[in-house]
């Protein structure tokens, strides 16, 4: 188990730290709330829950601007949720109502929001990658100064896709931001099994990409890494590789009965929990209070049931549309 000790602090302001500490708990209930309705059967198909790994969505937006690009993996409600797309938005999407960010034909792996420069959501390990890289470049030619941030696990480092983009944004200066979310099993084989060297941050330097590491299960650390990362990034107009070192609680999705890693090495990592280290850390700082946590949980509980109930009277698309957004050579897009 890798574990990256905090040397640091990268201090907020009291309604940052409150803002910052209702994002987490919200990715958190949203995703517990979301595993509840799931085991009732009104999501179907594949879940996967970011619990656990709250601290490295919430910390790495803080760093991108309004114009910046975003590119995830199927793990990615708790990146929608941070980047700002509404709770009931993304939980209508799941159930498959229309009123969904994707009309609900995406579900819950291809979360998309083109308003907020939220561009999926991707099933396909890895596939992202060199779409990131090919908007970091259009960008780049069209002259604008955006950032293209692309949120990918240690799986995926062990693809072709993952190497081939590295290559191609180091020849080609792309402003990519390359975040690696590692872990440590992707989809349930552990990092010593797929890849031969293990310190993935090795891996950058090699493409002559700027890389570093941090401890994902540190807000702040996370914060901090990130703007340096985005900073560099603006500045060059060269791709950074960011690897954050995390874990998630739950198992990989919700049909996995998660026989590969030991129970104690769960409960070990849940002593990291970045949320109740963030609350201590705000209570310390004299940033906010128990009865003002308090609040903020009981606002967050009210914001899950209401995205729940937005979804529960969601519409079904009828049977006479199933081909709507199906294009042939005789049919008018």
């Amino acid at each position: 188990m890798k574990k990256t000790q905090s040397k640091s602090k990268f201090p907020v302001s009291k309604a940052e730290g409150k803002r910052l500490l209702h994002q987490m708990q919200l990715i958190r209930r949203f995703e517990e709330k979301s595993a509840e309705v799931y085991t009732e059967t009104k999501i179907r198909g594949f879940l996967h829950l970011y619990v656990g790994e709250e601290a490295v969505a919430v910390g790495v937006m803080q760093a991108l601007k309004e114009e910046d690009y975003i590119l995830s993996t199927y793990r990615e409600h708790g990146h929608a949720l941070a980047r700002g797309m509404d709770p009931g938005a993304i939980m209508a999407e799941m159930y498959g109502k229309v009123e969904g960010c994707a009309m609900g034909r995406g579900g819950s792996m291809h979360l998309f929001d083109k308003n907020i420069h939220f561009y999926g959501g991707n099933a396909i390990v890895g596939g992202h990658l060199p779409m990131a890289v090919g908007m970091a470049l259009a960008s780049k030619k069209q002259g604008k100064k955006n950032v293209t941030c692309c949120f990918f696990g240690e799986g995926a480092a062990a693809e072709g896709e993952f190497h081939e983009s590295m290559n191609l944004a180091a020849l080609w200066d792309a402003p990519v931001l390359f975040l690696c979310e590692n872990n440590l099993y992707a989809m349930g084989t552990a990092l010593e099994y797929t890849h031969s060297e293990q310190q993935l941050e090795k891996k950058g330097p090699t493409y002559g990409i700027e890389t570093a590491t941090v401890n994902g299960m540190d807000l702040l650390e996370v914060m901090k890494a990130a703007q340096k990362a985005v900073d560099y990034i603006r500045e060059t107009g060269k791709p950074y590789f960011l690897v954050c070192y995390t874990y998630r609680f739950r198992a990989h999705s919700m049909f996995d009965a998660e026989l590969y890693r030991d129970k104690a090495e769960v409960e070990e990592w849940k002593k990291q929990d970045p949320i109740p280290q963030f609350k201590k850390y705000l209570l310390k700082e004299q940033l906010i209070t128990e009865k003002e946590i308090a609040s903020l949980e009981e606002a967050v509980e009210k914001e899950v049931a209401a995205a729940v109930d937005f979804a529960e009277n969601g519409t079904w698309e009828p049977i006479e549309d199933l081909c709507r957004f199906v294009y042939s050579e005789n049919q008018e897009p």
